[in-house]
């Protein structure tokens, strides 16, 4: 596993972060140092999902960026007559899930396709979706559609299982579980200089909401059980049923 250096050196230009190729080299690494309980939360995932995904269903994963969880998955649920789609715009992404899973003997099937969640999604006979971290990264303006269009898009009794970076609730919080996460981050080897710099390249690109606001959000696009079964400060998880 390449390990992430892409903010070490000081940069005088930040590009906004992007999914390209120095992104995706590094990104199971990026992903393991930054996201609290990464191993736990991918497990508990997996479990979740063997309660939900029904046989000869389908189960997406938007943003699958390079596969961690697709394989989890199938490793967990075993062969159901599944097919287990992941969806990613980045297209060095998909060639790193497409990589990582020649190594797997999938039990189910596997498509992937290359879409933008911002332009809406296409599901059918789905009994599960995944949003790993990804909604945050759609634009606020899409993402009452884009929920709306995945609650549509699931079988009856299926379920969205959403993991999610979010602000406090209050602006004290919000600054304390800001702090608490960086000095997470430090513990993982990443400088002053590195969680600067990435929080700059973030600013316009990562735009957290509310735990309450990503409720609602998920209450009003019709899902009738919505849950949170995962928190750590200013990270989320939440599984919602329609």
């Amino acid at each position: 596993m390449s390990r992430d250096e892409i903010y070490r050196q000081s940069q005088s230009f930040l590009d906004d972060f992007g999914f390209g190729e120095s992104v995706a080299t590094v990104f199971d690494d990026m992903l393991e140092r930054s996201v609290p309980f990464y191993a736990e939360l991918q497990r508990m995932i997996a479990e979740m999902a063997g309660d939900f995904a029904m046989p000869h269903t389908r189960i997406y994963d938007f943003g699958c960026s390079t596969g961690t969880t697709l394989i989890g998955l199938d490793q967990a649920i075993g062969p159901r007559g599944l097919t287990l789609v992941g969806v990613d715009n980045s297209q060095e992404m998909l060639a790193k899930c497409r990589a990582k899973m020649a190594g797997h003997a999938f039990a189910n099937a596997v498509e992937l396709i290359r879409a933008d969640l911002n332009q809406g999604v296409v599901m059918e006979n789905a009994s599960l979706a995944l949003m790993i971290l990804t909604l945050q990264f759609v634009r606020p303006l899409y993402r009452d559609r884009l929920v709306r269009a995945i609650h549509d898009g699931l079988e009856e009794n299926g379920a969205l299982v959403l993991v999610e970076k979010v602000l406090g609730e209050s602006s004290l919080f919000n600054r304390s579980f800001i702090k608490y996460y960086y000095e997470f981050k430090k513990r993982n080897g990443y400088t002053e200089l590195e969680i600067a710099q990435k929080r700059e390249a973030l600013e316009n690109v990562l735009v957290p909401y509310k735990l309450a606001e990503n409720l609602e959000m998920l209450e009003s696009a019709g899902f009738r059980y919505v849950d949170v079964f995962f928190k750590w400060y200013n990270f989320v998880g939440i599984v919602a049923v329609k």
